[in-house]
């Protein structure tokens, strides 16, 4: 991850993410680098935009937006048979205890 963490630094600084620069990003958090993970992450990373990758990670998905209507007809639903609901549970779980102690 912190191969990761130092690519977003570099190009939030305006430097070029590459094998060299990469590596001394890392080293300089004081961990040891790995050349394979180093060059697996800029050969990754070529030809990406990542202000593009950045801004879709970024924008929010529009499905919890749309369920929130269903939520709230169903807490609607949800009021008008709770009473009768509320005493069907009541009986379900007493019998449910006496059957644990006999």
């Amino acid at each position: 991850m912190q191969y990761v963490y130092g690519a977003l630094l570099l190009h939030s600084a305006g430097k070029p993410v590459d094998e060299a620069s990469l590596k001394k990003v890392v080293e300089a958090s004081g961990t040891a680098s790995d050349e394979a993970q180093v060059k697996a992450l800029v050969a990754s990373l070529d030809g990406v935009d990542i202000e593009e990758a950045i801004k879709e990670a970024a924008v929010p998905v529009a499905a919890p937006a749309a369920a929130a209507p269903a939520a709230e007809q169903g807490g609607e639903a949800k009021e008008e048979k709770s009473a009768e609901d509320e005493a069907k549970e009541e009986e379900a779980a007493s019998a449910g205890l006496s059957a644990l102690f006999g």
